[in-house]
């Protein structure tokens, strides 16, 4: 057969999805069709940058779908690989469904907002490809949004400007714009509008827990599925868009200043044009998750904030009153989550317990032996992630919506010399998409597969049906604040529901935290 007819029958085979912008012409690989770089708003560059997410301009003809758009512009993380393309122009998604789905028939859908600590992370990372959970007849929908200041950044001249509408938030502006593009086209895929899962990690778990209490993302989920995603916080600290908080400026003032680092001084029309010429690069070049690490206020970042429109409340608020949208929810933390605790000594380890030092002593290092280090890991792995967890599924059922809580405590073989006290912060993203390889590659073990394999059926039995629970896997109790079960899964691999062994630390950590101490 001549190359023109190879090409010819290539173009015939390869699969075409129309919505609303067009029609996409996608890529068949092993039984799974993908559709990339499908735009769902316009590029928000020059006079749109800082500003909510327009429609994506229509195109005429056959857009090829079959290669990832850029991520997001973001700095790189030390001694990191070198990094995807990026681009100013991002809001871009991408499609994963089985072949030969009879035409007619709707399919589970789950939506991956990405982690990073809203700096860092995209749509182009191979552990969350959604060809492992298309296989398992679940339409997988990942894509990217604004980051760092491009996508959450105060500035008094931006909030006059917009004349009363929302601002601060535009990654999270964009993660409403996908969950409502998805919405709205999904069913092109052969996807269920109705019956879509969103799936977060570590700051993709953060910014479902604000979509949980933002009343503009009502109705454009059906289930939830938070993965260290904590509960409570934003990052490390609440930040307010126009008003100062003690030791926390606001994010209009953390703005001026950075504005004014680059040699553009007031909050006039000039002076936001200034800023939105400079190069994108200039913007968030120097911003990563190190960044944020080492130089705290130094970054001159305000990160997601309570703007008072879009964002009314930190989650915290909204779950201590039940004012979150009552949706089925998977949610848990791994067994060494995210620490960022450095105390020196024990004394002010336990001091900030505040009256709860004297307890969170016995339930944390009885004996005194524990190296500060191993302290530290427990401490604020509990503060940062495990207990928000808890704190979020006991407020969901509270509120009488279906929650299964896990804990995740397997590490692989390949990652044992980095992983000292347990399953580090993500390390379940690749389990849970069934990626190994994409992170172990030939290390992947057997044991790996498996945790892997059974993680996977969990989530996607989730997204189905709105219970984890199925076939051939072991039996997940349903989580209420009496019983206080999770799905434990063990450093051995095995699956056990149980209730939580944890409880007692959790309980002093909790009650820490809501400045509540029994007498």
């Amino acid at each position: 057969m001549s190359v023109a007819a190879l090409m010819l029958a290539a173009m015939i085979a390869a699969p075409v999805a129309k919505v609303e912008g067009g029609a996409l012409q996608g890529a068949v690989v092993d039984g799974v069709i993908a559709f990339k770089g499908v735009p769902y708003a316009a590029a928000p560059v020059g006079n749109l940058r800082w500003r909510a997410p327009r429609p994506a301009k229509p195109w005429s003809g056959l857009r090829d779908a079959s290669t990832m758009a850029p991520d997001c512009i973001q700095g790189r993380m030390p001694g990191s690989p070198e990094p995807a393309p990026q681009s100013e122009n991002c809001l871009y998604l991408n499609v994963w469904r089985p072949d030969g789905v009879k035409a007619g028939k709707r399919l589970p859908v789950m939506v991956w907002i990405h982690g990073g600590a809203f700096v860092n992370g995209g749509s182009s990372s191979p552990e969350t490809f959604g060809d492992a959970m298309a296989r398992r007849g679940v339409v997988f929908v990942t894509f990217n949004y604004r980051l760092g200041r491009l996508g959450f950044f105060g500035h008094p001249g931006l909030t006059a400007e917009a004349s009363g509408e929302a601002t601060g938030n535009y990654g999270l502006m964009d993660q409403m714009a996908a969950l409502a593009w998805v919405r709205r086209n999904i069913a092109a895929f052969g996807g269920d509008p109705r019956n879509v899962t969103v799936v977060g990690g570590s700051a993709g778990g953060i910014s479902i827990n604000l979509l949980l209490g933002a009343p503009r993302a009502k109705g454009l989920f059906d289930k939830a599925i938070v993965q260290s995603g904590a509960g409570r916080r934003f990052l490390a600290r609440e930040r307010r868009l126009a008003q100062d908080l003690p030791g926390t400026p606001s994010a209009e003032k953390v703005g001026v200043v950075f504005a004014e680092r680059l040699g553009v001084k007031g909050v006039d029309a000039a002076s936001l044009a200034a800023l939105r010429a400079l190069p994108a690069q200039k913007i968030n070049g120097d911003l990563s998750m190190a960044t944020l690490v080492f130089q705290g206020e130094g970054a001159h970042y305000s990160g997601p904030v309570v703007d008072g429109r879009l964002i009314v409340e930190t989650p915290e608020e909204t779950f201590a009153h039940g004012r979150q949208h009552k949706v089925p929810l998977i949610v848990g933390a791994t067994s060494a989550d995210l620490s960022l605790d450095f105390t020196p000594t024990r004394e002010a380890a336990f001091a900030r317990f505040g009256a709860e030092a004297e307890r969170a002593r016995a339930v944390y290092d009885p004996d005194g032996k524990l190296k500060m280090d191993a302290l530290n890991q427990a401490i604020g792995g509990d503060r940062n992630m495990v207990e928000p967890a808890r704190f979020a599924a006991r407020a969901m059922a509270a509120k009488g919506a279906k929650v299964w809580e896990y804990r995740f405590g397997y590490v692989a073989p390949a990652a044992q010399a980095g992983s000292r006290y347990g399953a580090n912060h993500s390390t379940e993203v690749a389990y849970v998409f069934d990626r190994l390889d994409a992170v172990y590659g030939p290390a992947t073990t057997a044991a790996d597969r498996a945790v892997a394999g059974k993680l996977a059926d969990y989530w996607s039995n989730f997204a189905r049906t709105g219970d984890p629970n199925g076939p051939a896997l072991a039996a997940w109790p349903r989580y209420d604040a009496v019983g206080d079960r999770l799905l434990d899964v063990r450093p051995d691999g095995a699956f056990v529901g149980v209730a939580d062994p944890w409880r007692a630390r959790l309980d002093v950590a909790e009650r820490a935290a809501n400045g509540v101490s029994p007498p």
